[in-house]
């Protein structure tokens, strides 16, 4: 198992590249993560939702992401506290105070995911949340220590030295825990290291004296990081930043609300050469030569509507529409393109209507029942087939969806504008397909070829490769499967 020092300290990262290692040298693995909080979800073969990260752990791993890879998955929502996902299924919402209570209860759908992983795989890597060092979550917990001394988990501390005190907070981490958690441990990592290695043997002489961990390697900043997924909206800043590219000849603008979901949707269009996009931040006015704005996913649609009209963005897209410009809304962003959001009962806000942006004519009323599912289907406008996922609660109807965007799954979905300009969809994944983005290029009147395209899928699989090969280089691989062994053994010997 692989818990941090604190968040964002490169757990998710990390389990992702030794997810491809491994895989590489012929081991069976699997990632697993007992609980998440995150709004970035991915849609399971299996028919549910986990977090994005695990996806792209169980991708990393050669594996069709399931439910088992995070049973437990917290979804940040307004003033309702968050969704709560068990075994991929939306059971309710809970307020922080709440989920304290009950998460102990939560400890047989964890043990039961964890076990069916593991009789179909020699290696499971498991990512813990935060940090251990939170002493006054540990009664109950199933995220960290409480789950790792359970089922007798080896566990390696991550510690991240770009942030500063990685010798306090490791050293500091072991002298919090108590003896049963601690037993558990058995090395060390540092992470995002810059500049001369010797001159911090000293430092990791002093941790190993101090913990008695073994260490498992002092890994370099990943310059690559930027071509990898986001896990999170924290993460955004080092993945989303404006960066002007002279060869683009396509200019797409994207509002950064603070409920953002699903960014992973332009993950396949920031690395197109040929697309410049401009993030849009609270507070920025919308740059005055734009071909396409982009509204994102949201997890709470109502909050999200409501700051973009507080930023006046809401004049800007009107602006932008009376200027012929595309305008294209994405599960959130569609509900927000409508006339009104109905939530009668108030699932989002203490709202029960809210006046859309009245771009598209369709309507939306919230709802209890959330559609999960992966799809396939085809684009109506180029009849290329298209492949992604819905997650989404709500549904949305009116004269605009006469004229859908795609057909899927024998139903039809998506709605369009008289005039062609305003379309919205609830379909998630769409630009991971080629000819997606080849038709963004087409209905702004600009010309591409396929072939001057990336294709976002080999690219992500050879950054993989190339994580994974950084990895190898700087983490003790082999002692990390020595002492899984070693544990393993222990265990079966105390039974």
């Amino acid at each position: 198992m692989f818990q941090g020092t604190g968040s964002s300290v490169g757990k998710s990262i990390i389990v992702a590249g030794l997810c491809r290692l491994f895989t590489k040298k012929g081991i069976s693995v699997a990632p697993f993560k007992p609980q998440n909080m995150s709004n970035n979800a991915a849609a399971t073969y299996d028919g549910g939702e986990i977090g994005r990260a695990q996806a792209f752990q169980a991708i990393a791993a050669r594996m069709e992401p399931s439910i088992l890879n995070n049973p437990i998955l917290l979804k940040p929502q307004s003033e309702k506290g968050s969704q709560l996902i068990i075994n991929g299924k939306f059971t309710k919402s809970v307020s922080a105070h709440e989920y304290q209570k009950l998460k102990s209860s939560l400890m047989p759908y964890v043990e039961d995911a964890y076990n069916n992983l593991a009789q179909n795989h020699e290696l499971i890597l498991v990512e813990g949340a935060g940090s251990p060092a939170e002493i006054n979550l540990r009664s109950g917990d199933i995220a960290n220590m409480g789950f790792a001394s359970k089922l007798s988990i080896p566990t390696v501390i991550i510690g991240d030295i770009d942030r500063g005190g990685v010798i306090a907070s490791l050293v500091g981490t072991n002298e919090v825990l108590d003896d049963v958690d601690k037993k558990n441990i058995v090395g060390f990592i540092i992470n995002k290291f810059r500049g001369d290695p010797s001159l911090f043997e000293s430092g990791i002489d002093e941790i190993k004296n101090r913990t008695k961990w073994h260490f498992l390697g002092m890994i370099p900043f990943y310059n690559n990081i930027s071509k990898l997924p986001a896990e999170d909206s924290h993460d955004l800043d080092k993945i989303l930043y404006n960066h002007s590219k002279p060869e683009a000849t396509l200019n797409i603008g994207i509002p950064i609300l603070s409920k953002i979901s699903n960014f992973d949707d332009i993950d396949p269009l920031r690395i197109q050469k040929n697309i410049n996009l401009h993030y849009i931040r609270p507070g920025e006015p919308f740059p005055k030569k734009l071909d396409i704005i982009l509204l994102m996913g949201s997890k709470s649609t109502i909050t999200d509507l409501e700051d973009l009209k507080s930023n006046r963005w809401d004049e800007a897209i009107n602006r932008h529409k009376k200027n012929n410009g595309i305008i294209i809304g994405l599960c959130g962003g569609y509900q927000m393109l409508g006339q009104t959001i109905g939530d009668p009962t108030k699932l989002e806000s203490n709202k029960e209507i809210i006046k859309g942006l009245g771009l598209l004519n369709v309507e939306t009323k919230m709802s209890q029942k959330k559609i999960v599912t992966k799809i396939s289907g085809i684009h109506i406008q180029t009849d290329h087939k298209i492949d992604g996922y819905e997650i989404h609660i709500g549904k949305t109807f009116g004269e605009d969806c006469k004229r859908p965007l795609f057909y899927i799954n024998d139903r039809y979905d998506g709605a369009m504008s008289e005039d062609g300009r305003v379309l919205g969809t609830y379909i998630h994944g769409v630009f991971h397909n080629k000819e997606l983005i080849e038709w963004l290029f087409k209905i702004c009147d600009k010309n591409i070829t396929n072939d001057k395209i990336i294709d976002y899928n080999k690219t992500l699989d050879e950054n993989l490769d190339d994580l994974s090969d950084h990895l190898e280089d700087y983490v003790d691989w082999k002692l990390i499967l020595e002492l899984s062994k070693d544990k393993t053994n222990q265990k079966q010997k105390n039974k």
